[in-house]
């Protein structure tokens, strides 16, 4: 009965203590994702769906929710290229209650303007909508070829390969001669903003900060190292280190050179940030910085002594301004069994982690819960391996409320999968998710 009377509009309560329910009840979503980012319980815990790059939904899975609640067929937007992402429209949120609300730019992973659109058809034959300098006819081996910023007149810098859902970035490379080695050649797609580029920005801001939910701004120009860029795909003919293998090598053999590279982009950064604050101010609730992974299914990409000789430094540097002159929030995601590096993530001074993959090794819910709780947000948490993509409905629902359980205690927590919801996720499970997840909060 209580739940129901929740449910009842404010204007027909009048008693103090409805009252007081439906207030709470209604708490506003920036004021709900803001309590948990300062560690505080909210009225109910937030959830996003879409407000990123690694906590979308495969475009697939959005045109297969759109059918199963009914709404109107059309054409689905690609909103982030490389993973195929669709937007999670505003239909669709109102039906998962999402807190959450992106701020990107205008210029997608390969450069291509994302104000001009046309239809595509997908190979499996899905309709979407997509910058209109793709082109997604397969060549005779059923590839698709992406072309920086469309210029065919150079070689592609991303593939659809056949019977995949998601491009690849092309390594377009030659040997790396070290005497002849500029750290400036692997800032060619950093520096500062353009004007137009920071007009993108600041209008996307605008809209995000209209709908009421917490703004979470994404920033390319701050991933350190992230080897989802190294291969410069919005660049024509990039130069430097563009090699992920060589890259990582690097990170061993050239310490110096990454040393001046992270450096000059933090300056960059830094003066970006400062032009971005002074815009738009606290309309922003979450800037999402640095999508670099350092683990794997088993373990990290380097040790603790390597992160905090290398990395730290420079994260510290960029998370320290962003503290001091700004209210953001800074948010890290990291792939993997992640454990042994979250104190060097927590003395870099990011605030929130995502997206939490429990099903790595030694990623306990409650050891995450228990050891860093008080300092880091949880921000996933949702297993996309398995129980997603091969559970059924009622085992997803199990396991959702078995994390809300664990990370939901006193706060300190936005409910999303680990990454982005896949293509041949069953839509099934999908609604079991949002059901279930609307249900826990009362909805």
């Amino acid at each position: 009965m209580l739940r129901r009377a929740l449910r009842v509009s404010a204007e027909s309560l009048f008693s103090g203590i409805n009252c007081f329910y439906i207030i709470r009840i209604m708490e506003p979503s920036k004021q709900r994702v803001g309590k948990v980012l300062s560690h505080e319980r909210p009225d109910r815990f937030p959830v996003d769906f879409g407000a990123t790059a690694v906590t979308g939904i495969h475009c697939k899975v959005v045109e297969a929710l759109r059918d199963h609640y009914g709404l109107e067929r059309r054409p689905v937007r690609i909103v982030e290229t490389l993973q195929m992402l669709g937007e999670v429209d505003e239909e669709l949120k109102r039906i998962m209650h999402v807190d959450c609300e992106p701020a990107i730019g205008c210029r997608d992973f390969f450069g291509c303007d994302t104000r001009r659109l046309h239809e595509q058809r997908t190979p499996w034959g899905q309709t979407v909508l997509l910058p209109d300098t793709y082109d997604l006819t397969p060549d005779t081996d059923r590839n698709i070829w992406i072309y920086p910023r469309g210029d065919r007149s150079v070689p592609p810098s991303g593939v659809l390969p056949d019977k995949c859902y998601f491009m690849n970035a092309v390594e377009r490379c030659g040997t790396v001669d070290d005497a002849r080695l500029d750290p400036e050649d692997n800032l060619e797609e950093y520096g500062l903003i353009g004007d137009e580029d920071f007009a993108c920005f600041v209008s996307a801001v605008e809209r995000a900060a209209a709908t009421g939910r917490a703004v979470v701004l994404s920033y390319v120009g701050t991933a350190l190292g992230d080897v989802a860029f190294i291969s410069g795909p919005a660049l024509s003919r990039p130069r430097g280190i563009r090699s992920v293998s060589e890259w990582y090598m690097s990170t061993l053999l050239r310490p110096d050179y990454i040393h001046r590279l992270f450096d000059r982009q933090v300056d960059y950064a830094i003066a970006n940030c400062e032009r971005l604050w002074k815009a738009v101010g606290e309309k922003v609730d979450v800037i999402y910085t640095c999508g670099t992974d350092f683990g794997s299914q088993e373990s990290q990409f380097c040790s603790e002594e390597t992160f905090r000789e290398l990395w730290l430094p420079h994260y510290r540097r960029l998370n320290d301004w962003i503290h001091r002159n700004t209210t953001w929030k800074i948010f890290k995601h990291s792939c993997g069994s992640m454990m042994p590096l979250l104190p060097a993530l927590i003395d870099a001074g990011f605030d929130i982690f995502n997206p939490v993959q429990v099903n790595a090794r030694n990623m306990d819910p409650h050891e995450l819960k228990d050891r860093f709780g008080d300092r880091l947000v949880f921000w996933g948490g949702i297993d996309t391996q398995q129980v997603m993509p091969f559970g059924t409905p009622q085992q997803v629902a199990d396991h959702v409320r078995r994390q809300v359980d664990i990370f939901g205690e006193g706060g300190g927590f936005v409910l999303n999968t680990v990454h982005n919801i896949q293509a041949n996720v069953p839509v099934e499970n999908v609604v079991a998710l949002i059901e279930t997840v609307n249900e826990l909060r009362g909805l």
